[in-house]
């Protein structure tokens, strides 16, 4: 039987943005809660507000980690309603739960218990009494955002992802409503509320208690919603197989460790900033601000290109899946060359806008004229790793991050800002070369890739 047609570009395009958009809202959704809780708190006072940055930080790092070993189920869910066998996608949704539930709760321990040990090494400091009671209640959460992820990968690969936009505009709001009450206790509500005014005011505490409400009511609607989409031949209950859950762990460990990889790398950078002055560290934090806005865009292009590209592997469809991954990588890189005009053009209202202090602005405004070409590579090596995930190709992704990032980006940025004193513009090109590295070669596996024949995972 000969494969279907391919669509024309402009179809192509089309159906891949119907996807990356509502994607990008759901990606953006969950930066803007950490963000928010640390808009509230920076009202209650800087101890306050040191004490959820510090938190923040690490409950990012060890989620990013988690949440990449998640999105293993990605395209084996994809391939497999591109097979058009959706009781199996079905069952790999249970599975991939099953294997959230686990992993978050694993990695939610060290979040509980790191803050308390902590004194036993010496190691205090003053804001550590608030930044225990934030993980505390911060770490239930984990297991919440895990099993949102892998219900997101099944929604996006049924080519529905509109639930994905309401969890996250509710789950937004609800957060930044809680952490309001919450933090400063319910004498800030008008007087019809009647009762939820007796609220005390908790605080870091109240902050990580919003955020872990909103993610109850985030995964609850995307789950209300696959149980409103019936499958024929599927069941109501799924056990647990131990097989499947392994299946789905040996594809998203690499993923993992990419993300750790290149979260290592960045929160590296900030550190190496920070050893220049408080001013450069400002310049390096407000840029990564902006540039993460515009990689939430990438990202998102990044997962609908991962999920077409699935589509067309599970339905052994190499040249489809080849031209919605090449499609994917204009998309990304048209999209961010759109962004690099802005930060080329327009750093210096850039920084304003932001209210950045005066001292810091001579700074700014070079790092973000770096980050103009910055832009294009992230955006490629964001929307490759994408469509290799969706090829099942993981564990290249992986190591081209750590030579691209570690071994040509960092000895760069070091050279550059630290051995020729150009500061913290030294080390962004630094950043940006690796990025460089690590999207051309994403870019070359898939072009040799799609070039053969492209298999499933579970063929």
């Amino acid at each position: 039987m000969s494969p279907a047609p391919l669509p024309s570009r402009r179809e192509e395009f089309r159906e891949l943005w119907k996807l990356a958009l509502p994607i990008a809202i759901a990606q953006g959704g969950q930066s803007l809660m950490s963000f928010v809780d640390t808009a509230v708190v920076g009202r209650a006072g800087t101890q306050a507000l040191a004490a959820v940055g510090l938190s923040s930080t690490v409950f990012f790092a060890l989620s990013s980690f988690a949440i990449g070993m998640m999105l293993g189920v990605d395209p084996l869910v994809s391939q497999a309603f591109g097979a058009r066998n959706a009781p199996r996608a079905r069952e790999l949704l249970w599975q991939g739960s099953y294997l959230a539930v686990v992993v978050g709760t694993v990695l939610a321990v060290p979040l509980v218990v790191v803050p308390r040990v902590l004194p036993f090494f010496g190691v205090d400091f003053a804001e550590l009494p608030e930044v225990t009671d934030y993980l505390t209640w911060r770490a239930p959460s984990l297991p919440l955002l895990l099993l949102f992820i892998t219900t997101r990968a099944y929604l996006q690969a049924t080519g529905h992802p509109r639930p994905l936009v309401v969890s996250t505009v509710i789950a937004n709001l609800l957060n930044l409503g809680a952490n309001i009450v919450f933090v400063f206790g319910g004498e800030v509500l008008p007087a019809w509320c009647g009762p939820l005014r007796l609220l005390p005011a908790w605080g870091v505490k109240g902050s990580a208690l919003a955020t872990l409400l909103a993610c109850v009511v985030q995964w609850a609607i995307v789950a209300w919603a696959v149980r409103q989409m019936p499958v024929d031949g599927g069941r109501a209950w799924v056990r647990p197989v131990r097989a499947d859950m392994l299946q789905a762990l040996r594809v998203g460990m690499p993923i993992g460790l990419h993300i750790a990889a290149e979260v290592g790398v960045f929160s590296l950078a900030g550190v190496l900033a920070r050893w220049l002055g408080p001013e450069s560290m400002s310049a390096h934090q407000i840029a990564i601000s902006y540039a993460s806005l515009s990689f939430s865009v990438a990202m998102g292009i990044g997962n609908a290109g991962s999920v077409r590209v699935g589509w067309a592997v599970g339905a052994h469809n190499t040249p489809r899946a080849r031209m919605s991954g090449l499609m994917a990588f204009a998309s990304g890189a048209g999209f961010m060359s759109l962004c690099a005009l802005v930060f080329a053009f327009f750093p210096e209202p850039l920084a304003r806008f932001m209210g950045t202090p005066s001292e810091v602005i001579p700074l700014l405004v070079p790092v973000l004229m770096v980050g103009a070409v910055f832009q294009i590579s992230d955006g490629i090596q964001g929307v490759g790793a994408g469509v290799l995930r969706g090829a099942g190709e993981t564990r290249f992704t992986f190591v081209a991050n750590m030579v691209g990032h570690y071994l040509v980006g960092l000895p760069v940025a070091l050279l550059l800002g630290f051995g020729l004193k150009l500061g913290v513009v030294g080390i962004w090109w630094g950043l940006c070369v690796g990025l460089t590295a690590v999207a051309l070669a994403l870019f070359w596996r898939f072009e040799r890739q799609s070039a053969g024949t492209l298999r499933p995972l579970e063929a």
